[in-house]
């Protein structure tokens, strides 16, 4: 585990997997958030896998006083114990049970109270490498999953359970704010954070990390289960699958129950956010914006070239780049000229990454597809007729507006925000129309027709045109969203202290759980 003892802060950021190391997405944003709310401080905490050394994808803006590293996998570290330290493990072991249930967030108070006693002293030698943890672990599949594979299970919880101890072991950066981009564990420092600090901490869900989790675990071909379920009278009360994914559930909850306030980008979010067990009181949209007025004044290219669409992002399974080359090859039957770029990274799933090279030259289109990795995308934008998004998970991809306050309809799959930045806000008045066109996930057929649509139908591609200039202006504008993100910031600085009880609460006893805080602004 990486660490560094930082100055205090005015806001502790915290991110998992993004920013400073991960280019794109959440990381622009946050770069962004950071740059304008100067001359407020920032201290980061960047969750990654393992220890390895990051190299920075961004210059860190001058408000930011420094970046702890967590390592969600490091080596074992901290001494053998102390005495006393099998006895805690083992009311640890009852806390982190009771986290599964509805009581996740009193099970988590008492786990950060246990170790919190005992920090100076514990690592995860202790926790993962011991006799105690032995048998830490082997309760815990008694409870959880007695009918699965017990090797299937070790390695479950030890990718599960190091995560966690790695958030509650970690150097904590003070701050007067802890502001998380995420659930997951990212969210558990923020928990803790609160619970140990009793400063405010909030949530921002661009996409949600249960949800998203949900789909990588469906998806995974490491991930099975060894029980031999399909001749039992009664199905096993966990597999693994639900392992993984109760355990991110119960994650959600306690950052849900810790925070001041679960801020989200649009409407659909929080429909996920309340079956997870988000207070409905402290919920609160606000929707990332961008420069409308830089990105307004990218000059357009009339000049004689091929008609060009472009999806910008990375190149992973999220984002489906595979359905985007299909329907490039659909698309060429049509426009036969049309070039196709893809613009961003290609090197964090580099497997992924060949597969989609692969399916390029299988289809013979290296003639209408160009991957350009990451680029300056304001220098290209002019240039871009029609942007593409075939994701099968989005929040509220800022792509959309950046192309769209330069004038490009996009074409993009259901998927988070997509359809009420295209189509419209049900709160729009004058409605302004259509600024592209929706499309069903990993559909090339209907992804080429749309795009062949605004490419072929000059006034269709005007009107789609105008109509997304003039939403993200009204809507999406950086100014507006800006003030709003400082306005809170200085409020909840503003906040005294919150008494914590924990601490002085015999074992076993969970303290009464934070008091609601009405939230302002729109539901």
């Amino acid at each position: 585990m990486t660490q560094s003892r930082i100055e205090d802060a005015d806001v502790c950021l915290i991110l998992e997997g993004s920013y400073p190391y991960v280019a794109g997405g959440v990381s622009t944003w946050a770069n962004d958030l950071i740059k304008a709310q100067a001359p407020l401080t920032f201290s980061i905490v960047a969750l990654t896998s393992d220890e390895q050394p990051r190299e920075l994808r961004y210059e860190l803006p001058e408000n930011v006083v420094g970046v702890v590293q967590v390592a969600l996998r490091s080596r074992a570290e901290g001494s053998e114990g102390r005495v006393g330290t099998t006895r805690m493990i083992r009311e640890l072991t009852r806390a982190l049970i009771e986290m599964r249930g509805e009581t996740s967030f009193q099970g988590f108070r008492q786990a950060v109270a246990l170790i919190s006693k005992a920090r100076s002293s514990l690592g995860t030698r202790m926790l993962m490498n011991s006799p105690a943890a032995w048998e830490m672990i082997t309760a815990m599949y008694r409870e959880d999953a007695p009918e699965s594979s017990f090797l299937e299970y070790f390695w479950t919880w030890r990718a599960l359970f190091g995560g966690l101890f790695a958030t509650l072991l970690c150097d904590l950066p003070k701050a007067k704010v802890y502001h998380t981009i995420s659930t997951g564990y990212a969210g558990l420092v923020a928990a803790r954070a609160a619970l140990e600090t009793g400063r405010p901490s909030v949530l921002t869900e661009h996409g949600i990390y249960t949800n998203e989790r949900r789909i990588e675990i469906t998806m995974a071909e490491w991930l099975y289960d060894a029980a031999e379920s399909w001749y039992q009278i009664e199905t096993p009360r966990w597999d693994l699958r639900q392992l993984w994914m109760a355990a991110f559930q119960a994650y959600a909850r306690v950052c849900y129950e810790s925070c001041t306030e679960i801020t989200t980008l649009y409407g659909g979010n929080q429909i996920l956010q309340r079956a997870d067990g988000a207070p409905p009181e402290r919920m609160r949209i606000i929707p990332n914006g961008i420069d409308a007025e830089f990105y307004g004044a990218i000059h357009r290219d009339t000049s004689e070239r091929r008609p060009t669409v472009a999806l910008i992002g990375r190149v992973v399974p999220i984002k489906d780049i595979k359905t985007y080359i299909r329907a490039a090859d659909v698309l060429r039957k049509s426009v036969p000229n049309v070039l196709c770029w893809v613009m961003g990274p290609a090197d964090e799933d580099k497997e992924y990454a060949e597969e989609c090279f692969e399916l390029v030259r299988y289809l013979e289109l290296e003639d209408t597809i160009q991957f350009l990795g990451r680029v300056k995308i304001a220098d290209y934008l002019g240039k871009i007729d029609v942007l593409a998004l075939t994701s099968i998970s989005e929040a509220q991809p800022l792509v959309i507006l950046e192309a769209g306050a330069a004038g490009v309809p996009t074409v993009a799959t259901d998927v988070g925000a997509c359809r009420e930045m295209i189509e419209g806000r049900p709160d729009e008045d004058p409605v302004l129309g259509p600024a592209g066109e929706i499309v069903s996930l990993s559909s090339p057929n209907a992804a080429a027709a749309a795009m062949g649509r605004l490419l072929l139908d000059r006034d269709w591609w005007q009107r789609c045109s105008d109509a997304i200039r003039a939403r993200t202006e009204r809507y999406y504008n950086k100014r507006e969203i800006d003030r709003v993100y400082n306005e809170m910031y200085l409020r909840m600085m503003a906040t005294p202290d919150t008494a914590q009880a924990y601490a002085t609460q015999p074992s076993g006893r969970a303290a009464a759980p934070l008091a609601p805080v009405a939230s302002s602004g729109r539901r």
